[in-house]
């Protein structure tokens, strides 16, 4: 074994590792790989950016703006309308239409976009003919799974072992090359989830097990758990303070939903409307919060003043702490990395720049270079000195404090009367600090003892607090004699028709697959400021969060439940990153070019067909002219291409010319003949399914064929079998992925919408599996023989 292969099965295994534990983004991983396979001169420069233009690279994204085409036009709804009038209520013939129709669209576009397409139709299925969502939803994914299969464009994988038979100098597959057997594959799978799959799937409708009735999105979500009124006294500290200045939402998370005055109710307000005496606030949150409103309100703002030097107090000394260059906590809040509790210090501001920040600091973004104003003792800033993190803290005097930052409006002391309900409670169990953007900077005890707060220390009588906040936060503290009555209640009666009209109302959406917004949290895209809508709860894997939703960072899969103003509910629809499943709101298809669409798509597969033109060209060209009609935007083109899969594959892509070149490819080749040749042909192909199989279910399918493809090859010249057998294979097993809901984006669309749990998945997925491989075993000898 030569020191290059040794070098590339290393690389290989590398990968492997990063794309089963994902500690990158995949798409930089593929960067890297392609970096590291040049610099190492594994393969030359030129062919490490090869796959950038490679046939096959162009022809998938390309494939990409196909579809967004069709989706934009409105094919699936289209489709969608006709599909109550032929399926009618039967449930079987329902799984059946639905599977048909998505795998029919799948055969020509991204099988997410189809997923994503027909959702909102089936779930407005669901609701009309009162079934579970969970018998529908995972048939639509499986559908479009199925559907990919029967195409050359359908799949990525697809495409790729094409071009790899043609780069190879063999016959590569045509057009409907894939069909005999895609469709035995699909129509088995149709039939097996129809008659066997829909009844292991769990009959769960979870509006329909909470609510008791008929099946209705807002009762899935409980919202009537946390729906209360709250009356706002003459002499309250909110009285004159916008909705937003109150920070009752960002500060409690407690939504105003509804301000009541007089007889009048004002729903959805803006946060710019101003809070009256006497107003009852309809809120939806957690009634906990009025108590802890009260019990902070009974702490008592002291008027000596207090400025800079009070920092410096009791042993405590003032900082500035630079992140180091490679300091691992960039990018993280100061909330994530655990800052006080590990460094037992404050964090007073954050210099950028220049520019100093002081509010809302656990929720900062840490940047390179970033200065840290910390505060507390001596010798828990001396720890910091060695640490890699940081460079060493420089302490600051009073006078240098003044000038570089404008603390002193900030600094206020608060005390704990004899008779707080406060005492005795941990600094946890408060939520002092955690709740509202107010940090305890030190507690001095009647002793005079002082010491950092931990959030296991609890308050005792005449504990004297300095804090650090604005004067907003800190009036928050000072809020007494608010009082909260469910809805329920016999004398305030109350419920959802409260909150709704024909100017008001709920609506619920997803992440688009095409969205930006995975991964950040509400806070960190100004949600409410952004849309004027508030998010009342998040659907997550089978259940409703309702708490701390500002901070939850967003997954594709996740359902939102929205309220406010229609108007702004439909111009949210437009949005590209959401995906509304209420259908009053869903942005309108451009429909009158829906027949153009279909045109171009015809005359795209027709040039193919006919073998006027290669697939990688046409395709080209009938997205350009998907543009040039107007069927979609450039800016929407651009949305529609799944970058990620775009740089995965043309990062991957090298590696798998590394394992050709170097003989890496050769050795694997020989461990598969040399463990299954002996048990002929027929051995090889199962063994090879078998590990695509396996494979599809942790790594990336695109990133999984490029691996597989130079192993098949060498396998198919080894055993002198045909290799047409062994590649469609290869390219069917990894787009069958269906035994876990994060094996595929269409599994993941619909786990939350139906109320799947990980069991499901396996319940289904596992057979429906095992059935593709039988089918795929007996096919594809028949149509693609193995040996001469």
């Amino acid at each position: 074994m030569s020191a290059e292969i040794i070098m590339v099965l290393v690389i290989l295994a590398a990968v492997i590792v990063l794309l089963v534990t994902e500690w990158m983004p995949l798409e930089v991983l593929a960067l890297l790989v392609l970096g590291v396979l040049a610099v190492t001169g594994i393969v030359s420069p030129t062919e490490a950016l090869a796959g950038f233009s490679n046939p096959a690279v162009v022809t998938i994204w390309a494939v990409f703006i196909l579809s967004g085409g069709l989706t934009r036009t409105g094919i699936a709804n289209i489709l969608g309308r006709q599909l109550m009038k032929v399926a009618g209520r039967k449930e079987s013939l329902l799984v059946v239409t639905i599977m048909v129709i998505a795998g029919a669209l799948s055969a020509f576009m991204n099988n997410v976009a189809v997923a994503a397409l027909m959702l909102p139709v089936v779930m407005d299925i669901a609701r009309k003919t009162k079934r579970s969502p969970s018998t529908l939803l995972m048939p639509l994914a499986y559908g479009s799974l199925l559907g990919g299969l029967t195409t050359m464009i359908g799949t990525p994988p697809n495409i790729l072992v094409t071009e790899a038979l043609r780069d190879n100098g063999l016959t590569s597959f045509k057009l409907f090359d894939f069909t005999p057997v895609g469709i035995a594959v699909m129509f088995s799978g149709i039939t097996f989830v129809t008659f066997i799959g829909t009844r292991i799937l769990p009959k769960r409708n979870v509006a329909k097990e909470t609510s008791g009735t008929h099946p209705d999105f807002r009762s899935q979500y409980e919202l009537q758990e946390r729906l209360f009124q709250i009356k706002i006294p003459a002499d309250s500290v909110l009285v004159g303070k916008t909705l937003a200045k109150s920070h009752l939402g960002s500060g409690l998370d407690l939504n105003v939903v509804g301000i009541t005055r007089g007889n009048q109710t004002l729903l959805a307000p803006e946060i710019t409307e101003t809070i009256r005496r006497n107003d009852l606030l309809i809120v939806e949150g957690r009634l906990e919060r009025i108590q802890e409103l009260n019990h902070w309100g009974q702490l008592l703002i002291e008027t000596q003043a207090i400025g800079v030097d009070d920092l410096f107090a009791h042993g405590m000394k003032v900082a500035e702490l630079q992140l180091s260059p490679n300091s691992a906590y960039a990018n993280q809040t100061l909330a994530k990395i655990g800052f006080r509790n590990r460094f037992g210090l404050n964090v007073l501001a954050i210099q950028r720049k220049g520019h100093p920040i002081d509010e809302n600091l656990k929720a900062q973004l840490l940047k390179a270079a970033d200065v840290l104003l910390i505060h507390g003792p001596a010798a828990q800033m001396k720890t910091l000195e060695n640490n890699t993190h940081f460079l060493p803290p420089k302490q600051l005097k009073p006078a240098m404090l003044r000038s570089n930052y404008p603390l002193d409006k900030r600094l206020r002391r608060l005390r704990v009367p004899e008779a707080s309900k406060l005492i005795g409670l941990s600094l946890n169990k408060s939520r002092l600090g955690n709740a509202v953007d107010v940090q305890i900077l030190y507690v001095v005890r009647q002793n005079g003892a002082a010491f950092i707060p931990a959030s296991t220390d609890c308050f005792e009588p005449e504990d004297r607090l300095v804090v650090s906040g604005s004067s907003d936060m800190i009036s928050i503290l000072q809020m007494q004699g608010l009082e909260g009555v469910f809805a329920e209640d016999p004398s305030h009666p109350f419920d959802l028709s409260m909150i709704e009209d024909d100017h008001v109302g709920l609506i619920e959406v997803m992440l688009s697959p095409h969205s930006v917004l995975s991964g950040i949290t509400l806070s960190q895209m100004n949600f409410r400021e952004k849309y004027g809508l508030t998010v009342l709860a998040i659907w997550r894997k089978g259940r409703a969060y309702r708490s701390d939703l500002r901070n939850m960072t967003l997954q594709l899969g996740d359902a939102l439940l929205l309220y406010g103003p229609w108007k702004k509910l439909i111009v949210l629809g437009r949005e590209p990153d959401f995906l509304v499943l209420t259908e009053v709101a869903q942005e309108v298809p451009r429909e009158e070019k829906s027949k153009l669409a279909l045109i171009i798509m015809i005359a795209v597969l027709l040039t193919v067909i006919m073998g006027w033109l290669p697939i990688y060209i046409a395709v080209v060209i009938g997205a350009a002219f998907m543009i040039l009609t107007k069927c979609l935007t450039m800016e929407e083109a651009y949305r529609y291409i799944e970058w990620k899969a775009v740089f995965l594959i043309a990062g991957m892509l090298p590696l798998g010319t590394a394992l050709d070149n170097s003989g890496a490819a050769r050795l694997l080749a020989e461990g598969v003949v040399s463990s299954l040749g002996p048990f002929g042909p027929y051995a090889v192909l199962f063994g090879l399914l078998v590990i695509t199989f396996i494979g599809t279910s942790i790594i990336p399918t695109a990133a999984l064929v490029v691996l597989m493809v130079p192993i098949a090859l060498k396998t198919s010249a080894a055993l002198g079998i045909s290799p047409h057998a062994l590649m469609m294979g290869i390219a069917m097993a990894a787009s069958s992925s269906f035994t876990s809901p994060i094996s595929h984006p269409a599994n993941v669309l619909v786990m939350g919408p139906g109320g799947y749990r990980f069991t499901d998945y396996l319940k289904v997925g596992v057979p429906l599996t095992l059935i593709v491989l039988l089918v795929l075993m007996l096919m594809l000898p028949i149509f693609w023989p193995l040996t001469p």
